[in-house]
């Protein structure tokens, strides 16, 4: 059966991927128009991805439940702390009352907890820093 019509770059199990015809996921590359706009304002226009949410948030106190998948040792940790910064990937955390800092991967992140409301915007506005 032929779905070339409807499914022109279909992979399907055992097939394989054609790598010249791959286009990775640009989901979170601005596009020209916004870059321009953005720096235009000095301004970065930002979508609610986690770490844009842990961004506003920053400063806050929360805890930071994760899993690492195999490790009995890492098996539904929590760890308590501010907020330092946030990447695609990571969270950096302090803890005030160790004196520790943490830098957990979003990989193993499960959820955030806060004692207090959040800041929380759709789509939002960070200024250039």
């Amino acid at each position: 059966m032929n779905n070339s019509n409807y499914y022109p770059n279909a992979v399907f199990p055992g097939q394989g991927i054609n790598t010249s015809s791959y286009v990775p996921n640009q989901q979170s590359v601005p596009s020209y128009e916004q870059s321009q706009v953005s720096n235009m304002y000095n301004v970065t226009a930002e979508q609610s991805y986690i770490e844009n949410i842990l961004r506003l948030n920053r400063g806050k106190k929360a805890r930071f439940h994760i899993t690492v998948p195999g490790s009995q040792e890492w098996q539904d940790r929590v760890f308590n702390g501010i907020i330092e910064q946030a990447g695609r990937d990571h969270i950096v955390v302090s803890n005030p009352d160790t004196g520790e800092w943490y830098l957990i991967l979003m990989i193993y992140l499960d959820f955030v907890t806060f004692e207090e409301p959040i800041n929380y915007s759709k789509d939002f506005v960070l200024p250039n820093s």
